[in-house]
């Protein structure tokens, strides 16, 4: 049975809440069935094909090597014995999907996790489904787009089979770690996704507005998996019945669902409802906007005006950035990126191109350490296909690569490379045979680049044409067939256009200024993308103007915003600071961890620890807490400067400690995920914050016992204990622990979080303080601690 997305396509629900219901305890795992009671795992497999699922997943959701580590079997085993038991159930009714989720560990720069490693745990799993015998990889319930990359990477390089992807978004259209709907669809549909969509995380009802937005976002089916409303932590149940579900879900398929099934909360009941609901239904009416398109996990870019590109991150002519790269001084490197972002650049253009580097090995690293900092999308610049190869496979998001020419050869090398990893391209309007003068000539290069990139499956809108500069002073007629060829490209082409505006003042007096008037009317004539020097304030004023005048800045907010100073007088680009005038403060919060290292030292030489803490540290992560709060900053800053914050609490009790003092403490407290529960992520993240304001956390770990949390309390005073559940069956072991912690002849405060746990279960259970996240648990802290 051929695998059919023309219409609709019906999914399976819930596995581990059935499983729990037939004797799975908190705290196994689920994917030990498959080996320890496979005809329980069929039984509930077969329940859902009898409801009508056309698609079943394996019991595998949780299978890698890290996690099957100390049980005594081997991925390929677990993986074997899951797809042949949901082959038996499937018959010639369903096809059998491979279920991939995460992997439960943060990757690079949140954790210490590699993407590489990453890769290599995902790819063990779907080499094992693929010989198990899969039909299709599901991969869901990702929340972190660079893990998800990892994974899809895994399953379309190591295997043949169609690959579907999911993430959890919530209520706000961001995933857990600030992921947008527009920066996930548009990413894994140019890494080659089959199907992309949304499980768990909230019910139907939250996720209308998110798969409308998706509908707009890529070409491909779309994947609605939500949970079945939100859980009653008081005894697990949730929120929607079958039939309310069902309606709801009926909704979701009229705002562009098509691969539809059931999440946390569901059951083969749920599913039969939802097969009856949309009976008679098809896919709807999509409205797909085809534009170019670039962006981070966070910074979703559209190309819809002119989006300066900055140019400084380039060695050539730049003795410093030279140096820098020769020594693999990445923090100079990220200094010119800050300023630049700062400036008002939309796109950072590297190039570490230089003798004596290796830019197969450091574009990458370069790539790593500036998505690390900075959330601005980059432009991927090399002519050697290895280099630009290594740095798509790890960059975070979509980017842009400059740059393919009209040499066939050339070509033929490059635009695989951006088909396969899913990046828009510069295509530089000349051939083997150099740059034509005439713009006829580069017209049709750009038509030959143009129709050579759609054939190698690239769309239309993800080629952009480098008509190039040459300086005036040498060839000034070439001016004006420049500003021609743009206009034609815009016109007859419709494509989005480059150019490196500074090339035309070489050699001239007043640089600025003809390459300001270059500039002005370029944009006129159609420039949407100048690579330029965004530090120049005069370039970015006229760019400022233009955006006026193209209707872009609408009722000229931008642009009174920047000059709003006293009459007259221009506002100043906003540069970041120098490392010179950097605060420990603005390190902190940048998340620069060797600038906030280095400046804590020096500080340290005329202040006390306590001081620095207290006066720089704390109001420094307050800051980037106060942003992540009202969603201005997201999970990847907080933990940058977290990071940053470490440097400094490294420095503070070098200082402290060599001088005969005790390292600054602000109090010592418990962090545990309760027993039966194996997720540790949130809780982690808690621990890292917390150790960052100063506070001592003793990390139990995770499927703590209540005993073994009392008895740590008393044997080490511990005046705040903090618990974490991820998991509805295990928020009774938390009650317990509480009421354990309650009965102890000097009972430590109790502060409960986690997914599954609120602010009015926190109270049922008799905890005393409820945190949503790690900002809250610090407020906590404080209260208890002083």
């Amino acid at each position: 049975m051929a695998l059919d997305f023309s219409g609709l396509l019906l999914l399976d629900g819930a596995s581990g809440t059935m499983y729990q219901q037939q004797g799975l305890k908190p705290g196994e795992l689920p994917e030990m069935l498959n080996l320890q009671r496979p005809e329980l795992v069929e039984r509930v497999a077969r329940a859902y094909v009898e409801a009508g699922s056309q698609v079943i997943c394996t019991n595998t959701f949780g299978v890698n090597r890290r996690k099957l580590a100390g049980s005594g079997h081997r991925v390929s085993e677990v993986v074997l014995a899951a797809v042949t038991i949901a082959r038996r159930a499937a018959g010639d009714s369903a096809r059998v999907a491979l279920d991939v989720g995460p992997l439960g560990e943060l990757l690079e720069p949140m954790g210490s996790l590699t993407f590489e490693a990453a890769y290599d745990l995902f790819a063990e799993v779907m080499e094992a489904g693929e010989r198990a015998g899969a039909d299709l990889i599901l991969i869901e319930t990702m929340t972190d787009l660079y893990e998800t990359r990892a994974a899809l990477l895994a399953a379309k390089e190591r295997t043949s089979l169609p690959v579907l992807v999911s993430m959890s978004f919530d209520e706000t259209g961001r995933t857990f770690t600030g992921c947008t709907v527009a920066s996930m669809a548009r990413t894994l549909e140019g890494l080659g996704a089959d199907a992309v969509g949304v499980n768990c995380s909230v019910g139907p009802d939250s996720l209308r507005d998110i798969i409308a937005e998706m509908s707009r976002a890529t070409r491909l089916p779309i994947i609605a998996k939500p949970n079945a409303g939100l859980p009653d932590p008081s005894d697990g149940h949730y929120s929607l019945g079958a039939e309310d579900f069902a309606r709801a879900m009926a909704r979701l398929v009229e705002a562009g669902a098509t691969i539809i099934g059931g999440c946390c909360g569901t059951s083969p009941d749920y599913i039969r409802a939802l097969r009856a609901a949309v009976k008679g239904m098809g896919p709807a009416p999509r409205h797909y906007e085809a534009i170019s398109f670039v962006c981070t996990p966070t910074l979703p870019l559209p190309i819809t005006g002119v989006r300066p590109i900055g140019e400084r991150i380039n060695p050539t002519g730049k003795k410093r950035l030279q140096q820098a790269l020769l020594a693999g001084d990445l923090d100079y490197v990220t200094g010119l990126a800050l300023q630049q972002k700062d400036a008002g650049a939309a796109i950072l253009d590297v190039n570490v191109g230089y003798p004596g580097v290796d830019e197969v090995a450091l574009l990458p690293r370069v790539v790593k350490h500036l998505q690390a900092v900075i959330d601005l999308p980059l432009q991927l610049d090399s002519v050697n296909p290895d280099a630009l190869e290594a740095a798509l496979r790890v960059y975070n998001g979509k980017p842009a690569v400059n740059s393919v020419n009209g040499d066939e050869k050339n070509m033929a090398r490059i635009l695989p490379l951006v088909k396969k990893y899913g990046a828009a391209v510069v295509g530089l309007a000349m051939d083997e045979k150099g740059l034509p003068a005439s713009c006829g000539e580069r017209l049709d290069i750009a038509r030959r680049i143009l129709e050579r990139a759609r054939a190698c499956g690239i769309p239309k809108e993800d080629v952009w044409i480098d008509c190039l500069t040459l300086t005036v002073s040498a060839q000034q007629k070439q001016a004006a067939e420049t500003l021609e060829a743009l206009r034609r490209v815009r016109e007859e082409l419709g494509l989005q256009t480059v150019l490196g505006v500074s090339n035309i003042s070489f050699g001239l007096p007043n640089r600025v200024l003809m390459t300001q008037t270059f500039l002005t009317q370029a944009m006129a004539a159609g420039l949407t993308l100048p690579i330029i020097n965004p530090n120049q304030r005069e370039i970015m004023d006229a760019i400022a103007a233009h955006r006026v005048l193209s209707g872009e800045d609408v009722d000229s907010r931008d642009y009174v915003a920047r000059f709003a100073t006293a009459p007259g007088e221009p506002k100043a680009a906003a540069t970041a600071p120098a490392a010179a005038t950097m605060t420990l403060r603005e390190a902190i919060i940048r998340g620069l961890r060797a600038e906030a290292g280095a400046l804590a030292k020096a500080a340290l030489g005329t202040v006390s620890g306590l001081a620095l803490v207290e006066e720089q540290l704390i109001p420094a992560l307050d800051q980037v807490g106060a942003d992540y709060e009202r969603g201005a900053v997201f999970l990847p800053q907080l933990l940058s400067a977290a990071q940053a914050a470490q440097a400094v609490f490294a420095e503070v009790k070098e200082a402290m400690t060599s001088g005969g003092d005790r390292p600054v403490v602000r109090g010592r407290l418990i962090l545990a995920t309760v027993r039966g529960d194996i997720h540790d992520i949130g809780k982690n993240i808690v621990k890292t914050v917390l150790e960052n304001y100063g506070y001592e956390v003793l990390d139990l770990g995770r499927d703590v016992p209540p005993e073994t949390i009392a008895e740590t309390a008393v044997r080490e005073g511990i005046r705040l204990v903090g618990l974490s559940a991820l998991m509805t069956t295990t928020l009774p072991a938390m009650e317990e622990t509480v009421r354990l912690l309650r009965q102890l002849p000097e009972p430590p405060v109790t502060l409960v979080g986690g997914a599954v746990v609120t602010e009015e279960y926190a109270r049922r259970m008799g905890a005393d303080y409820y945190a949503k996240d790690a900002r809250a648990a610090v407020e906590v802290a404080r209260r208890v601690f002083g």
